[in-house]
């Protein structure tokens, strides 16, 4: 590893997110509300920390290597969340502990979703905007991130299309540059943002309403301005809206790519993973939708139908927005709605859980063994698209899932270990592993109530969730750190 390489780029990337500051300076500007030191501190010490950081190295000029890799793309959200919570524990309103602060600012740029504050309609415009903005880039990076980064480093789910999909989304890069493929995809993922906000104004949203929850929804995240989330506006219409454009972000944006560059959309249809999706969703309404109406939990029908809609869509693509008390659902619906976000949406989205392009994997390699049981002697190859699945993919998708069931054992046992409640502790470390975000029991609507300790372990989740786990875990191994 280049400690300089490491040092640069870290440098670079805090002086850089250090103006993101400057928009809630802005908000606060219009609306005269709560302080502006909070943000302007914060610039000011993330910009000079950033300098510091990276002037001694300025002139280095060696290549980033794998493990320079690894280790930038750990610091690009341990780093960013670090500074990011300033703002947060400088102001007054809310009056946070560094550990609050932390929480709120990994919650938000991980997309995960989870909040330890209460309150919020009474809270200053600008913290409330920050707090969005925070989701809105950390969406933007963790998309960069899965197409355009972790396929280098050899992690992530992007690997798989490769092998599946047709087309120029076979590659690993959209574009001959990191940056190209970067800036293409922040054309994608602004567009899609501007067209969600324009859509919840015209459904009765005010302006500001309209942009933060814009940023969220196509993030994946699930802040919100109100503290009753989208069920503050009450709107049917609403909630459709934002359900459709969740289900946009939960697809893998390599996709949008090719369809926003004019190329053609019938690779939408082509693609097996988006129909697993689109088939897992649809599964999910009816089961919810039944259930609904057999419990007589809403009066009428198309009530329970878009409550169905938008529960399933929210949680299955690991966004976290509520309308309603949703552990108060009949029978094992709650249930069914946590586990859904296990799954998550598309690799190469802004979605948590384990992603569906490994679920079918891991569907289609146990069909493979209960047919060797019959037919202990033939060939059976995986195969997606009828293309044949590289066995190092099927190992891969069996390590990562492997890996994801023995971190949510230890870090529940390391969240009871504080004194949890089970059904919250299991509910907890489910919503942030999977960055959904709302719980059962204690956390179902907030984390405020949760101890420092579980909040440390809780924010471990996050990283992990968002980083696929062995971006993380690799630098904990020996092997990493030999030459």
């Amino acid at each position: 590893m280049n400690p300089k390489v490491v040092q640069r780029v870290s440098g670079l990337l805090l002086m850089l997110f250090s103006s993101t500051m400057l928009p809630p300076l802005a908000v606060w500007g219009v609306f005269q509300e709560g302080q502006a030191s909070p943000f302007l501190y914060g610039f000011l010490i993330t910009l000079i920390t950033g300098f510091v950081t990276w002037a001694p190295v300025r002139q280095d000029r060696s290549d980033l290597r794998l493990r320079d890799g690894f280790v930038i793309v750990v610091a690009f959200w341990t780093i960013l969340g670090t500074f990011g919570a300033l703002p947060l524990f400088i102001s007054t309103e809310p009056s946070l502990s560094i550990t609050d602060a932390l929480f709120e600012s990994f919650s938000g740029l991980t997309t995960t979703g989870a909040t330890v504050i209460t309150g919020l309609d009474e809270l200053p415009k600008s913290i409330l905007y920050y707090r969005q903005q925070l989701q809105w880039l950390g969406g933007l990076g963790i998309i960069v991130l899965a197409v355009a980064i972790l396929p280098m480093l050899g992690v992530g789910g992007m690997q798989l299309y490769r092998a599946e999909t047709p087309g120029p989304i076979k590659d690993s890069k959209l574009a001959p540059r990191i940056s190209e493929t970067a800036k293409a995809l922040w054309y994608v993922y602004s567009g899609l943002t501007a067209s969600c906000a324009l859509a919840y104004w015209a459904a009765g949203m005010s302006v500001f309403d309209a942009i933060c929850h814009a940023f969220s929804t196509i993030a994946i995240g699930g802040f919100s301005t109100h503290d009753a989330s989208m069920g503050w506006f009450d709107s049917s219409a609403i909630n459709l809206i934002a359900s459709v454009f969740m289900v946009i972000a939960g697809v893998n944006f390599a996709l949008h790519f090719v369809a926003f560059s004019g190329r053609r959309v019938t690779h939408y249809w082509q693609d097996t993973e988006l129909k697993g999706y689109l088939a897992l969703l649809l599964f999910g309404i009816s089961i919810c939708f039944i259930g609904l109406v057999a419990a007589s939990h809403y009066s009428d029908p198309d009530d329970a139908l878009v409550e169905a809609i938008f529960q399933v869509v929210s949680f299955a693509t690991t966004t976290g927005f509520t309308t309603a008390d949703h552990s108060n659902w009949p029978t094992a619906l709650p249930v069914l709605l946590l586990m859904a976000s296990f799954i998550g949406g598309c690799a190469g989205s802004t979605a948590g859980g384990i992603k569906v392009v490994r679920v079918i994997l891991l569907l289609r390699q146990g069909v493979r063994e209960l047919k060797r049981l019959v037919h202990p002697n033939a060939v059976i190859p995986v195969k997606m698209r009828h293309r044949v699945v590289d066995a190092r993919v099927i190992d891969a998708v069996w390590g990562f899932f492997a890996a994801y069931v023995g971190i949510f054992a230890l870090l529940l046992v390391l969240v009871l270990m504080t004194g949890l409640e089970p059904l919250s502790a299991f509910a907890a470390v489910a919503a942030c592993l999977n960055n959904l975000g709302p719980g059962l029991g204690e956390v179902a609507n907030n984390m405020a109530t949760v101890s420092d300790p579980a909040k440390w372990s809780l924010i471990l989740a996050m990283l992990l969730g968002r980083l696929e786990i062995f971006t993380l875990l690799v630098l904990f191994t020996p092997a990493f750190w030999r030459k």
